[in-house]
């Protein structure tokens, strides 16, 4: 059989990426074929899940094997093919680019032929893919200047008025890390 699978971003309006696969390739073959249009590196541990029709996670299918999770089976995309879990029209799955934001483009089984076919083909690209990893904004922490500005008084950790005396040494006098005895 021959699968069409459609992915969608919400962060870029226009951006999708139309795949046709025989659904004997493995999860890892769609995952190259996704980097390979969109230009990404392959340097980030992404994982596919499969969705329900409220796009919640199920089933994970990860780059490399990770450890136990009770509610699933572990599937690693080398040794999982599309149609291990991938049977019917309309079946929603996630591909997870960038693992430390939690970014990912929405995929969907649009089609299901006759037929069979060497390798993932990336048959319709529109638009632009969104930079695999976002960070963090540090000029709104850090300040355009640099000089981190982030509007607190010198004062702020109480260096200035720190007294050792403060501090209530009860229940340290047993420390000792003469006889090695803590590493």
């Amino acid at each position: 059989m021959i699968y069409k699978i459609t992915f969608s971003c919400e962060e870029e309006v226009g951006f999708r990426r139309v795949f046709e696969m025989d659904s004997d390739a493995t999860f890892l073959d769609l995952h190259k074929a996704i980097l390979e249009s969109v230009n990404y590196p392959d340097n980030q541990m992404t994982s596919f899940f499969l969705c329900n029709e409220n796009w919640e996670k199920g089933q994970e299918v990860t780059l490399v094997e990770m450890g136990a999770n009770f509610e699933y089976d572990n599937m690693v995309m080398e040794e999982t093919r599309l149609s291990d879990l991938l049977e019917e029209q309309g079946q929603r799955l996630i591909y997870i680019f960038d693992p430390m934001f939690e970014r990912y483009f929405f995929g969907s089984l649009k089609e299901i032929k006759p037929g069979s076919m060497v390798g993932v083909q990336c048959v319709e690209k529109k638009g632009t893919a969104p930079k695999q990893l976002q960070t963090e904004d540090m000029s709104a922490i850090v300040g355009k200047d640099g000089k981190g500005d982030l509007g607190l008084d010198e004062d702020f950790y109480g260096d200035s008025q720190y007294d050792e005396g403060d501090l209530d040494m009860e229940g340290f006098q047993d420390l000792s890390f003469e006889d090695g005895s803590m590493f």
